[in-house]
Parts: C-alpha cells; structure tokens; sequence
C-alpha cells in the first residue's frame, strides 16, 4: 500500500508540472491593495430572529465559523460578524386621544416589529410612554451574536413609529410616494433611535458601531395595502432627519456611533439621494448604505467614484432574493466587490421561504426547513474573506480576492459560467507569489445541486501559478500560504 501511495503521489507530480498548458483561461491577481480594509459579512434581524431568535443553533450556525449539526446535517457555520438591529414601529396601545395604529388588511404579522415608543406624551424614555421590554427574540439573537464574535452593529429603522406618520400607518403612506413621517416629529425619529442606542449600550452591552434612519426611503410604500414596514422620505426631509440624527446622538453622548445614509433600494437612487445632500447632512454621515436590488444593473463604480471622493466607505446594507441556487448571489456578489467595493456584505433574510433565505423557513408559521445550497455558496465568500484583509483586483469577472496581511496569506474566489476548464492563476505580481511546490487548499460549491463547501487538497503551486479544474457553474475557494505583497 506505501508502495501504491508514492505511485500517486509521483503521477499527480507529472500531472502538475504538465498541466500549465491545459488551462483555458488564465487571471493575474493584482497586489495592490487600493479597495480598501474587509470589515465584515452579515445579516439583518427582523424579521427571522424575531420568531427564532432564542435559538443556539442558528446563533452558531450564522456567527461562527465551527461545524454545527442542525436538522441532522453537519452545516459549516458563515461567521457573520456584522449585525443589523430593526427598531421597530408597532404598538397596539391606544393613546390618550383614542389613536391606535393603523394596520394594512394584507399585513404579515410576522413583519410586525415592537417598537419601544409607544405615545407622544413623553420623550422621557423612562417614563410609560416607553417600554423596554419588548422585542426580546430579536434581542436575544442579537447578544447571542456578540457573544460568538460579532463586533459590528448597525441600528436601523424601516419605518418611525406608527404615531409619528401621517396616516399612522407604519407600512407607509396611502398615496405611497409621499412623505409619511410628519414634519413636526422630524426630530422625534432622531430621537427614538438615539434612545435605542443609549439603551442597548447602558442595558443590553450592546454598543452600535452605526444608525442608520431610513429603509428605501425613495421607495414608495403604500400603507393601505403593505405587507412590511416601510416609509417614503424624499431627499429634502432625508437630509434634515440625517442631521438631527447627528445631533441627538451627540446630545446623549454617542458621538462615536456613525450615522449612515441612506439605504436606497439601488445604486442609482444612492447616488442621486447621496448627491442631493446639502453639505451639513453629507458631513453628518459617517458611512454610505446602498441595497442590492438593482442586481446585475446599475452604476456601481460610479457610486463608488462619487462616495470615494467624500473620504467614506460603503457597505452593501442589504441584498436578497429568491433563488436558492445561489447563482444570483454569486454573480451579484462578484459584481459588488469588483465594482462598488463595499467593506461590508449584509444578506437580508437568513431564514424565509420562496428561495429568499439562506434556510429554508415559514417565519409566519414558526417552522425550519433545509439548508439551501445558496447557504453553502455564501460561505465560500465568508469563511475565507475575513475581517481585516485588503480586497484586492481578481484580473477578471469571474475572480474576487483578498489579502491576510499578518498571516501572509491569498485568499481566492473565483467562479465558472462556462463550459468545464481549467482555469489558471497567476501570482507573479507579488514580490512573493506563495513557495513553489506547497498546498493550495481549496473549496468547491455546486451552484444548483452538488458538492457543498467540498475540501481537497489536491493542488499545489508551480512557480507562481497555480490551476484547478473547474466543472460548469462551480464556485471554489484557495488560499495560499506565504505570500507577500
């Protein structure tokens, strides 16, 4: 048998030295570290934690990178490090003047989130115009997080409170593309964010690196037939709520939390909103948020020449949609890091049915279903690109990669659309492109149905190139020791 082993081992030798001429296309991965420092990938809150967030498996399954064993299937875990808090805008009391909150007809109750202000009469966030207590499941999940490693946290707001809109309809206006936050409480939204975030930090140990106020606010959000909170601001009242946040934090002694803006739906409606800003709000902001959802379209780079210029990063806030191949992710999330240059990656919905989640969940009747393959192509990104590399240039469309500084290590994504190939890169830009000769590790991810986060150990370096064998639509992982830039 020791004899046979060395066999393969000596083949697989000449199969390395002989295959540079098989590849079909070949990328350079560029050395220079211009797209700034990874901060982190993550997940929003609301709506699954709020009907799953006492549970420590998915605590495990989401904020750390260990194998967790759930629903009989041993999951790698995503290692999330970036967590986004729902302030909700619901309450079910009745204020002194007989109001109550207005609730669409087609209203999902899971999307319902428990807001903390329930009533006008104060602002006094110890007196009983305010309660404390709700919303523990969305808590929870959120100090389950922190205690697994999560150190970024974002405050953010779908909608003020119900009384504070116009129609008090927290799923937004009726004549949807107006305004629903009532010009007099313009100030009281700052407000009851700020207070949030002075209590999670005096209360629940939690401290926000951010707040965000608006959700889609160019959106139009049609109260009267809403399945979701939402709210419209047009980009004058965006401009003096993004200041009074500013102000209220400051005034509570939270001038270290950043307030970021502003959450549009797509590139092309952050640069707009972000251009539209006076000089006042643009520099009360400390970080620029854009959603996903404009997909493979929209002006990436030049949302990233215009934000790049104010001195401020970007994270993709929010991204998801509904399927669970993962193709869309991958090919959405290649596009981001080629082109936008986030330091920040948020999926949206872990768990949620339709394709959306990265589990398979009816968060409306409280039930779990499977892991989704879309799950196993994210960790391909997310258990390698790690907090504190430098994202650097791939060379191609396909490819993405970072660099680990301390531990002089390449990290590789790279995808393949087309026919089965050999795909081959080089490293020879660096002034040490690895040890010829050494183990590149890597990882594979069918997108579809396949091998799930599959590790080989079948490649090696040659020179400073190094090639692997790519099935259509795989996505693989490498990462290669001892390198520097």
């Amino acid at each position: 048998m020791q004899h046979q082993c060395s066999l393969v081992g000596l083949l697989l030798s000449v199969f390395i030295l002989l295959s540079p001429a098989t590849a079909d296309e070949t990328t350079t991965i560029s050395n220079a570290a211009t797209y700034g420092t990874w901060e982190g990938w993550g997940v929003s809150l609301a709506w699954w934690a709020a009907a799953f967030g006492q549970q420590d498996d998915l605590a495990d399954i989401f904020f750390t990178t260990k194998w967790t064993t759930f629903n009989g299937v041993s999951v790698p875990g995503l290692g999330l490090n970036v967590v986004r808090y729902n302030a909700g805008a619901c309450s079910w009391n009745t204020v002194s003047d007989g109001s109550t909150m207005v609730v669409s007809p087609d209203m999902i109750s899971s999307r319902q989130m428990d807001g903390f202000w329930k009533d006008w009469n104060s602002a006094d966030p110890t007196s009983s115009s305010w309660d404390w207590t709700v919303d523990t499941n969305q808590r929870a999940m959120m100090t389950k997080a922190q205690s697994r490693g999560a150190n970024y946290f974002e405050l953010f707001s779908n909608s003020p409170m119900w009384w504070m809109t116009t129609n008090h309809n927290p799923s937004g206006n009726d004549a949807g593309g107006n305004n629903n936050l009532q010009a007099w409480n313009y100030d009281q939204h700052a407000i009851y964010l700020a207070n949030i975030a002075l209590e999670a930090k005096n209360s629940w140990g939690i401290t926000f690196t951010s707040v965000e106020p608006f959700n889609e606010p160019y959106d139009s959000w049609t109260g009267s037939t809403g399945t979701q909170e939402g709210c419209h601001f047009d980009r004058s009242t965006q401009n003096e709520v993004t200041i009074y946040m500013r102000d209220e934090l400051n005034n509570l002694g939270l001038s270290g939390i950043l307030v970021s803006t502003s959450d549009e739906n797509t590139y092309d409606q952050a640069k707009a909103t972000w251009s539209s800003f006076n000089s006042t709000a643009q520099g009360s902001t400390g970080r620029v948020n854009t959603h996903g959802y404009q997909y493979q379209d929209g002006d990436r780079s030049g949302l990233y020449s215009l934000i790049k210029g104010s001195g401020l990063s970007i994270w993709n806030s929010e991204y998801g949609e509904d399927d669970a191949t993962g193709e869309q992710l991958v090919s959405n999330l290649i596009l981001d890091l080629i082109w936008l240059h986030p330091t920040a990656w948020v999926y949206w919905q872990a768990l949620d049915g339709g394709g959306w989640g990265l589990i398979d969940a009816d968060v409306e009747a409280g039930t779990i279903g499977a892991v989704s393959q879309k799950y196993y192509v994210l960790g391909q990104f997310t258990r390698h690109i790690r907090e504190g590399m430098f994202i650097l240039s791939g060379g191609s469309d396909y490819t993405v990669a970072a660099y680990d500084a301390s531990a002089q290590k390449l990290i590789i994504v790279a995808v393949n659309w087309g026919s089965a190939q050999y795909l081959n890169f080089d490293l020879s830009s660096f002034s040490q492109g690895g040890v010829s000769g050494a183990l590149v590790n890597r990882w594979a991810t069918q997108i579809g149905s396949g091998d799930q986060y599959a590790n080989f150990t079948d490649t090696y370096l040659s020179g400073t190139k190094f090639w692997s064998y790519f099935a259509t639509n795989v996505v693989m992982t490498f990462e290669v020791d001892n390198v520097k830039l």
